[in-house]
């Protein structure tokens, strides 16, 4: 056997999938600590609940609708540009909000600039690398990056709830943003943007195989828009979208921004409910590969609609679980909310690429511009519901019933014309 006959045992794609898992944590660190800070900013600024929700709906909504776009990008300057770019971005966001002293500043900063920068990389960012260096165990990959959010939050929001409680907020904030920056390194050197790049074909192809060719020719931000447009006109990217809307209503909107405030509503310290928060994305982790897992064995529309029935019934039990001490109704309340988290990624991105064949990272991006479009609605809505009624109630019993109509529209998914 020659030099030339040796071959790496571990194949390149999986180095590439884990610099994406580590900027995928990096990013998610800054989103993570809206939660927590809710408080401290309110005591000292005395800006309402509404208000900070309102920055965080922004922010949001930047994560979603910047994702089809970026994903445009990174077909044009390449993954490791954009990402590199978009860390830089969140941690310059991060870091500038120690200076702000006015709400303005809170919604550029916290919604604007961090929301731009965690867009480029959202979860179309996830649809991209699958796509491009995985044709065998897409499921799966697509479920360990997806967790990567979840174990941003595990990593960073007992860090950030105890910064916030013993040195400030600011102190939490500028955590975040060097962790954010100390990744950027990290993703120049090892992130490539295609396996031809180093000399190899995606993990699972064939050799002889040519590789994959893009839709179009036009890789720019109009083809995010070209792509939306034909995508616009098939049902099924409209129940994918309004599934994926209450998604991330009953999620991030709700859960992620006003779970902390509402657990501290019924006398539960900041950092207890923050150590709660935290261990829904030690199951989120599991929950999620394993759905990758089952994407590629089982009916992604059943997967789908088995998810949502079950987070909505959770989510009706929720309101009469807090109390100031952890008791079991709510441990196992956040370990079977957790395993349901973000479980509906990999069966969505899967029918994305099922049903959109070269163009399903862009559509994916577009559906998960809905997620958070549903996110910023839950928000704010609910920081308006707890300034107008004093408690949150209201806002978990409306997302229970929304969950129910997202399993019904999961079922109403037409199949793939090849199945």
């Amino acid at each position: 056997m020659t030099q030339l006959d040796v071959r790496p045992r571990l194949h390149r794609a999986w180095i590439v999938a884990a610099v994406a898992f580590v900027a995928l944590v990096g990013a998610a660190g800054f989103r993570a600590a809206p939660s927590v800070l809710i408080d401290p900013l309110h005591r000292e600024f005395g800006w309402s609940t509404a208000t900070i929700s309102g920055a965080v709906s922004i922010n949001l909504i930047l994560f979603g609708l910047i994702s089809p776009f970026a994903a445009a990008l990174m077909e044009r300057l390449g993954m490791r540009k954009v990402v590199a770019g978009a860390l830089l971005l969140v941690s310059a966001g991060s870091g500038l909000t120690v200076f702000m002293t006015e709400t303005w500043q809170l919604l550029l900063l916290w919604g604007v600039c961090v929301g731009t920068g965690t867009g480029a990389m959202a979860l179309a960012f996830v649809a991209t690398i699958t796509s491009r260096w995985f044709v065998a165990k897409q499921g799966l990959v697509s479920g360990v990056l997806t967790a990567a959010g979840a174990a941003g939050q595990l990593v960073f929001l007992p860090l950030v709830a105890h910064l916030a409680e013993d040195s400030g907020w600011r102190t939490a904030s500028m955590t975040v943003s060097i962790a954010a920056l100390a990744v950027v390194p990290l993703v120049l050197l090892a992130l490539r943007d295609n396996p031809a790049d180093v000399g190899t074909t995606a993990y699972g192809a064939d050799p002889l195989d040519p590789p994959p060719v893009s839709a179009t020719a036009d890789r720019t931000a109009m083809r995010a828009i070209t792509v939306l447009r034909s995508a616009a006109r098939t049902r099924t990217f409209w129940l994918l979208a309004g599934g994926f809307a209450i998604c991330g209503a009953s999620t991030n909107g709700l859960i992620g921004t006003h779970f902390v405030p509402a657990a501290h509503d019924h006398g539960m310290p900041p950092t207890t409910a923050a150590g709660l928060l935290a261990l829904v994305g030690v199951f989120d982790v599991a929950g999620t590969i394993l759905s990758g897992w089952l994407t590629d064995k089982v009916n992604p529309r059943v997967l789908l609609a088995v998810y949502y029935s079950l987070r909505g019934a959770s989510l009706l039990v929720l309101p009469h679980l807090f109390a100031a001490t952890t008791e079991p109704p709510m441990w196992a309340f956040i370990v079977f909310y957790g395993l349901d988290w973000v479980a509906t990624v990999p069966p969505t991105v899967a029918l994305c690429r099922r049903a959109f064949g070269a163009d399903g990272p862009i559509v994916f991006g577009w559906v998960f511009a809905s997620h958070q479009v549903g996110a910023a609605i839950a928000a704010l809505g609910a920081g308006l519901t707890r300034d107008h009624h004093g408690s949150y109630d209201l806002a978990w019993y409306v997302a229970g019933g929304l969950c129910a109509i997202a399993a019904v529209m999961s079922m109403l998914v037409p199949p793939p014309r090849n199945s």
